[in-house]
């Protein structure tokens, strides 16, 4: 499947955006991120209602056919979880994102949107913690089979002195 992203340039914007608001909650450095994906696509920006919690605590977003998304506040996923990185949270932003952009076949798209829409942003492919954004494609789609590379055995090389 081809995919339709903004440029690199304007992917690291985004990101930079979604991160200062993740440390900082200024709303409008939210407001300009997803603006400006909005923008790209044509489409009006969703309307967003912040949570602390949504379905038990156990989702972090939820998008409706309304066009509403429904999100954790980075305030609350900080608090509440296990799992609390502001990789997590922005992914889980872009996944939302994906479902508002793209309404047929919707997990599997909204993941395959969130993890293009991250590829390439960080310099040398290491994310602002230091990790491979390898890491930021969901649980499901790291542990599918055949998704894994794995290397032959290495064997021994024997010396040519012979």
């Amino acid at each position: 499947m081809r995919m339709i992203l903004p440029a690199c340039r304007d992917r690291r914007t985004v990101d930079r955006l979604l991160s200062r608001f993740f440390r900082e909650y200024r709303l409008g450095d939210f407001r300009r991120a997803i603006g400006r994906v909005a923008r790209f696509y044509g489409l009006r920006p969703p309307r967003v209602a912040w949570f602390e919690y949504l379905d038990w605590g156990r989702t972090a977003g939820r998008t409706y056919e309304n066009g509403a998304v429904h999100l954790v506040h980075p305030e609350n996923w900080k608090n509440g979880r296990k799992y609390n990185s502001e990789r997590q949270w922005v992914h889980t932003v872009y996944h939302e994102m994906g479902h508002y952009v793209l309404w047929a076949d919707a997990e599997r798209k909204a993941d395959n949107f969130a993890y293009r829409f991250v590829r390439g942003v960080s310099a040398n492919g290491r994310g602002a913690d230091g990790t491979y954004s390898s890491v930021l494609a969901s649980r499901a789609r790291r542990k599918r089979p055949g998704l894994t590379r794995r290397r032959p055995p290495r064997h021994p090389r024997r010396s040519r002195s012979r």
